[in-house]
């Protein structure tokens, strides 16, 4: 009977039954779904987040040493030197199961009948009416029952809803997004135009829609996009990921040239303006990053109202993950 150190008995007990079967018995490996596999010789036997379970006899565990004693009923000291001398041969690669694709299942409040509150909201931020009744009129944006919010809706490229921001309309200033949104396809204005410019919320996105059109210009022919909130870049900026309703709006229109950046001009929106600045080009190395913060107010909100002599609105509450909010949505 061989004999192994203690070390190398613990080696062996540290590789996965996922690593195991991919470098050694990649036929007998099955898989199910997502990140789950089963094997051929018992398919009630499934491996997924890095263990193994045999359903049928309610016995599982992780290690392939574990596999070899309690399935194929080899001795503790001939799964270790299975492993060992497995190894020898073939240092094993690490197996790296597929992500479980996220589903999204986006879910609207119902629409009201009316939208006058929404429409006194909207104005009431300095937004240009015949800009909001273009919104309505293409399902851009509704008012919502039961607590009359306004609701941002994103569209995918089959013209369908995946996304959906909610305010409130009265003082209470409460945001969040509708379960099952896709940040992919957030809120935007967008036509064929090379150029496009990124904001942080839809107010501001309609915000400067309204601005270009006191300036004499017609607003549809400018590409708007909103990300959805602030984005968030990670400690190291290098290691930051670009948001994704531009990396989506990026690979469905390769011809953009140029991207302005309208971000706020607080410490969060800087920061999100650096970064992106920094990573964009990278992926990016053809596409001019423009950074165009407003020349007064925090954001471009504030700007429009403060060029209109309206004051500036208060800063809005997102609702917390995890809490209830408002206009809870039903399936369409």
């Amino acid at each position: 009977m061989p004999y192994y150190p203690k070390e190398v008995i613990e080696k062996a007990k540290e590789m996965d039954l996922l690593t195991y079967l991919q470098n050694y018995e990649p036929d007998e490996l099955v898989h199910f779904s997502g990140d789950t596999y089963c094997t051929k010789e018992h398919d009630s036997l499934k491996i997924s987040n890095g263990l193994w379970c045999w359903n049928s006899r309610g016995i599982g565990g992780k290690s392939a040493v574990k596999y070899l004693t309690d399935v194929k009923g080899y001795s503790f000291i001939d799964a270790v030197k299975i492993i060992v001398e497995k190894e020898k041969l073939q240092p094993p690669v690490k197996a790296i199961a597929p992500k479980k694709k996220r589903v999204y299942n986006l879910k609207l409040p119902p629409k009201s009948p009316t939208d006058d509150k929404v429409k006194e909201y909207l104005t009431g931020r300095g937004i240009d009416e015949s800009i909001i009744d273009y919104c309505l009129e293409h399902n851009l944006i509704f008012e919502s029952l039961p607590y009359h919010n306004a609701v941002f809706v994103g569209f995918n490229e089959q013209n369908k809803p995946k996304y959906a921001a909610f305010r409130a309309t009265e003082n209470k200033r409460i945001m969040g997004e509708c379960e099952g949104s896709d940040k992919s396809y957030s809120f935007k204005l967008t036509n064929d135009n090379a150029n496009i410019h990124l904001f942080e919320s839809a107010i501001d996105l309609l915000s400067y829609a309204t601005l270009v059109k006191m300036h004499g210009k017609y607003w549809q022919n400018v590409s708007m996009i909103s990300l959805a909130g602030v984005y968030t870049p990670k400690e190291k900026i290098e290691e930051s990921k670009i948001p994704k309703a531009l990396v989506t709006y990026l690979k469905s229109h390769p011809y953009i040239e140029k991207i302005y950046l309208h971000l706020d001009r607080d410490y969060a929106g800087r920061l999100a303006t650096k970064t992106l600045k920094i990573i964009l080009p990278t992926e990016y190395p053809n596409i001019e990053i423009v950074d165009n913060p407003v020349p007064r107010g925090k954001d471009v909100n504030d700007f429009l109202l403060l060029s209109k002599d309206m004051k500036p609105v208060v800063s809005e509450r997102r609702i917390p993950s995890g809490q209830r909010k408002p206009d809870k949505g039903i399936a369409r």
